[in-house]
Order: C-alpha cells, then structure tokens, then sequence
C-alpha cells in the first residue's frame, strides 16, 4: 500500500532544491587526510561568534620575540 503525502508548494520547493543538490555534487576522493581537511576548511564558513572569540583570543597573545639575528644586526 503506497502512502501519498501532499507537499505544500514550499516543501516540494525544498524537496527539489536538495534533490538537485545532490545531483551537482560529485564525490571526491583525497589522497591525505589532510588534503581533506583543507578541503573542508576553505568550503566550511566560520560563525561570526567563533571569529569574534579567536581574534579576541590572538590579541591577547604576547609579540613574538625578534629572532637572535635581528637582535645581532640591529641593536
């Protein structure tokens, strides 16, 4: 017995939109895993609160020391 649902028109709207998502998408296979995990990092976004937290975070962060050849040559 098939069971038959009415979609509204924004659901079969949605239900379209994913279906067609998934047909764009190939699969994509990585050598590394971290290959995969640049992947990842330059298609996933960053939520505006974490961003806001890790540059807080970085500027409470002391300056690196100059390295002993700047030190040497510029005194």
């Amino acid at each position: 017995m098939k069971h038959h649902t009415k979609l509204t028109a924004q659901e079969q709207a949605q239900q379209q939109a994913a279906e067609h998502q998934n047909q764009q998408e190939t699969p994509r296979e990585f050598a590394t895993a971290e290959e995969m995990l640049r992947h990842d990092a330059l298609h996933t976004p960053v939520p505006p609160a974490i961003a806001h937290r890790l540059q807080a975070s970085i500027a409470k962060l002391p300056a690196p020391a100059r390295s002993w050849w700047q030190r040497w040559l510029k005194p």
